[in-house]
């Protein structure tokens, strides 16, 4: 079957994992897997690469933004978010429960966690509706604060729509309210230029099998000036002041505990390097192109349904056929007679799929962002 031969392949599922990886990817991976890890405090020794340093160092650069044990490494971005969101709330807010703000575009990443804490009462939640389908307006955020809003944590980019949010303009009146923000990056780190040396955000996430073409199993956050808001929500050996059974509270020693992934990191900081190389607006430049032309052919059929606004943001095109489950059309038509690979469902998105899709409440989406270096 097509889908079973990478070389009859198209695979247009980028939002979820990139592939293919650039050989230096590949390379960095199969190195660091042939060498013996010499991890700083775990090991006696300074014959290895220290690839945790490596890929701060290589974080800092791109998205400009120090210092650099302020990038925390983690599994991915959903386990940096629960990091962020349970440890800020865990830190007790004065007066008792807070209100915090998300959006109706965002990722059970970000929804789950925050549904979780509102069950167990310790906040209350506004759900941001969007204007025409796409965007989260700064005003509607605006009208959403209230004396007792602590949060907002929203997505930089839909991973749906391909629709990315005013951050800039979002993080400058939540500031001027005193509100920690975070913002999920998962779809828009390497995709588009993000500079954390300017915008107003307190935290950004980031995972790295996506655009910064990475391989499973990584990813982290950069906490800005005010990682004391943070409370550490794991506890454990960090190599540093073993003595101490408490955990230290240096940066980046306060969240990371336990060893390393050491060969996703080495994969992540060669990724960072390729981004880099190819650059950032070059990437963006054509995978505008590529969407274009998707959404192009597609409108051309009449029974065509396209959610996206045009162009989107990113890469990102969501459709369906009129008339037939979406699971038919990507699982069936698409991936077995001719191999495209597409993602199918809801996309982690309950509340934008459910309100706006049709055909069962589930739609299609296909990213095509990642053809260029091969």
């Amino acid at each position: 079957m097509p889908e079973e031969n990478p070389s009859e392949m198209i695979y247009l599922n980028n939002a979820a994992t990139s592939w293919p990886k650039p050989p230096g990817v590949r390379a960095a991976l199969g190195d660091s897997l042939a060498r013996p890890v010499f991890g700083s405090g775990r090991t006696a020794g300074s014959q290895g690469d220290d690839f945790v340093t490596q890929a701060r160092e290589a974080l800092t650069r791109f998205f400009n933004a120090g210092p650099e044990e302020n990038w925390i490494c983690t599994h991915n971005a959903t386990d940096s978010l629960n990091m962020l969101i349970h440890g800020f709330l865990a830190g007790g807010v004065e007066g008792g429960p807070c209100h915090v703000i998300t959006t109706a575009l965002d990722h059970n990443s970000v929804l789950r966690p925050l549904y979780e804490q509102e069950k167990q009462g310790r906040i209350s939640l506004t759900v941001v509706p969007f204007e025409n389908a796409i965007v989260s307006p700064p005003d509607a955020v605006l009208n959403a604060i209230r004396l007792d809003t602590r949060l907002m944590v929203m997505s930089h980019g839909s991973n749906v729509l391909g629709s990315v949010q005013d951050i800039q303009a979002i993080g400058e009146i939540l500031h001027e309210h005193g509100v920690y923000f975070i913002v999920d990056g998962a779809q828009t780190a390497g995709h588009i230029p993000v500079d954390l040396g300017k915008l107003p955000v307190d935290a950004y996430v980031f995972t790295g099998h996506k655009g910064l073409f990475g391989v499973p199993g990584t990813g982290g956050d950069f906490t800005s000036a005010t990682p004391d808001r943070v409370t550490p929500m794991r506890f454990g050996g960090t190599g540093t002041d073993s003595f101490s059974l408490f955990q230290p509270q240096e940066m980046p020693e306060k969240f990371e505990v336990g060893t390393p992934n050491y060969p996703g990191l080495a994969a992540l900081a060669a990724g960072i390097a390729f981004v880099g190389s190819a650059g950032t607006n070059a990437i963006a430049a054509k995978a505008e192109r590529q969407t274009a032309y998707i959404i192009q052919e597609l409108a051309k059929e009449s029974n065509m349904i396209i959610y996206n606004m045009t162009p989107p943001h990113l890469p990102i095109v969501a459709f369906n056929i009129a008339g037939m489950e979406n699971d038919d059309v990507g699982g069936f038509i698409l991936a077995r007679a001719y191999g495209v690979i597409s993602r199918i469902g809801l996309h982690c998105a309950p509340p934008w799929c459910i309100r706006h899709s049709t055909g069962g409440e589930r739609l299609c989406t296909a990213q095509s962002l990642l053809v260029y270096h091969r």
